[in-house]
């Protein structure tokens, strides 16, 4: 029989990248098999196979766009197809022995029904970290109660129930990783047989990161497995930064290979299973590469290692661990200093007639409980300037720059778990009410931890404003794959020259961080200019 794989449920994205192929014409494949990899603008994810036999014809290529439906290979499938038919008329031959299973089965039917509760949509994230489990076999719960606590490298999120009932079975635990579709508990409930059926059947398993699909690959590991060890020590660090699809991550697991420090040769600097194998080999043959240490960069430089210090010796300490977040975001941040050659240039706006303006506006909106926030002007200016000069608005493609034709504005939001940075997508369309609403809505949601990762992608241009903190200026560091950053501290009071005395003027302090493989210094000092003018006259953004 042959019958048509498809790209099931990606958490509701179109046009998702190919990144990678991993069958061909003649493959025999089993059931979960990897087909293909994914990759949005956050993850990558593998799709596996939901049936097994010989592969007839592969519908996609590397760098194709696809989309939920899109048929992705043919098989024949012999044999698949045979038990549905056997297992459908199974009940007919059941009437005669009808008394004494009935009961035992219809009156669970009627009292109460086994359901399943999986991971809902959690925007295209595979393998995401359990980090709570609020629930336990017997508790009753009902619609809403949280069950689970994720969280992925910006954010945390809780998985509710969709079913009021009495716990069976919790299928996940602390530590454990999960992605859309899978089973978090099995949940006794009152609903009707023909209801716990829909709710079961519902939920549409998401790609899960699964081992290396071609059995010839496969074939090629044992060799390196023995003398893994001498690959050297693994960075957690580097490696979960490392641009590389699952099934090439658990492949370097299994050969002991540290990705941190293998250079990729697929698209976008991605990871390749053939470059996992070529860094092992190279391991392998060559003496030298048991000289770097294990802090090294992988961009060609050795750095010492981490110093070890007995701190206990020289007073009392206290050991507390980093949250999750931000030992990911120190990676992230660490990779971004490393490889964005950072410029920062420093000024200052003239807020003093803005301010008035504000504050006198901040009255009036009281009555409509509405907070009109400094940050939702320079929200407003920054769009202003980004139309101004589109090389801000931008990220590095290769050797190509992409000019984007909308404006979404990341803001850095302070909350007791680490540093995240939510988005406002089509700033440009909105307008200083409407941002400072939807800013506020979004740190609330930041500081409870209950920001989606779709909260957080997408960004063009981030803000970091530490006005409500203090200081007079600072390097953000740039946030990838964006090409500038806008800091803004404390405002303060000083005295400018008119042009005929000194008059006290409101100033605000400027740090504009950039790529400087993308954006020169004058164009940065004439982007800050411009800024402070928009800023210094408000006008201007009706012009």
């Amino acid at each position: 029989m042959t019958i048509e794989l498809k790209v099931p449920d990606i958490g509701g994205f179109s046009d998702v990248a190919v990144i990678e192929v991993a069958v061909k014409v003649g493959d025999t494949i089993n059931p979960d098999d990897t087909l293909i990899t994914l990759e949005t603008d956050k993850a990558t994810m593998d799709v596996p196979a939901t049936a097994g036999g010989v592969v007839k014809a592969v519908n996609v290529k590397v760098g194709d766009k696809i989309s939920e439906g899109s048929v992705i290979v043919v098989v024949e499938a012999a044999g698949q197809a045979a038990p549905s038919p056997v297992a459908a008329p199974a009940p007919a031959p059941a009437p005669a022995p009808a008394p004494a299973p009935a009961p035992s089965v219809a009156a669970p039917a009627a009292e109460s029904s086994v359901i399943e509760i999986r991971v809902p949509d959690i925007g295209g994230f595979n393998g995401v970290d359990v980090i709570d489990v609020a629930i336990k076999a017997g508790d009753t719960i009902k619609v809403d109660d949280t069950l689970i606590t994720l969280e992925t490298d910006k954010a945390t999120m809780d998985v509710p129930s969709t079913t009021a009932g009495t716990i069976k079975s919790v299928a996940v635990k602390v530590g454990d990783k999960v992605s859309q579709g899978d089973l978090v508990i099995t949940l006794a409930t009152t609903s009707s047989p023909a209801t716990t059926a829909t709710q079961a059947t519902t939920p549409a398993p998401a790609p899960q990161p699964v081992a290396a699909p071609s059995p010839a690959k496969a074939a090629a590991a044992p060799a390196p497995v023995a003398t893994a060890p001498s690959t050297g020590k693994v960075d957690e660090t580097g490696f979960k930064a490392a641009f590389a699809s699952p099934s090439v991550r658990k492949f370097a697991r299994e050969l002991g290979a540290d990705l941190g420090r293998v250079k990729g040769s697929g698209p976008k600097g991605r990871i390749l299973q053939e470059d996992v194998k070529t860094f092992v080999k190279g391991v392998l043959t060559s003496s030298a590469a048991h000289a770097p240490a294990a802090g090294g960069s992988g961009v060609g430089l050795d750095l010492l290692p981490w110093p070890k210090v007995d701190f206990a010796k020289f007073g009392p300490i206290e050991n507390k661990p980093l949250s999750r977040i931000k030992k990911l975001s120190g990676a992230n941040l660490a990779r971004n200093w490393v490889m964005i050659p950072h410029v920062t240039q420093f000024d200052e706006a003239d807020i003093t007639e803005m301010e008035a303006f504000r504050k006198q506006m901040g009255d009036e909106l009281k009555k409509q409980d509405v907070k009109l926030t400094p940050l939702a002007f320079l929200i407003k200016a920054v769009v202003a300037a980004l139309k101004k000069y589109p090389e801000f608005n931008a990220s590095l493609d290769g050797d190509n720059l992409v000019l984007k034709q909308y404006f979404h504005i990341g803001f850095a939001a302070d909350t007791p778990n680490g540093l995240v940075v939510p988005v406002i997508k089509d700033a440009d369309k909105k307008s200083l009410i409407q941002l400072a609403q939807e800013s506020s809505a979004l740190a609330a949601k930041a500081r409870d931890g209950k920001l989606l990762p779709t909260d957080m992608q997408g960004g063009c241009f981030s803000i970091s404003s530490l006005g409500g903190v203090g200081g007079t200026a600072f390097t953000p560091i740039v946030n990838a794959p964006e090409v500038a950053i806008l800091g803004v501290s404390k405002s303060a009071i000083k005295p400018v020259w008119n042009g005929s005395e000194f008059a006290p003027r409101l100033m605000l302090p400027l740090s504009l961080s950039y790529d400087h493989r993308v954006i020169d210094g004058a164009s940065a000092a004439r982007f800050t200019t411009y800024l402070g003018q928009v800023l210094g006259d408000i006008r201007r953004l009706m012009l």
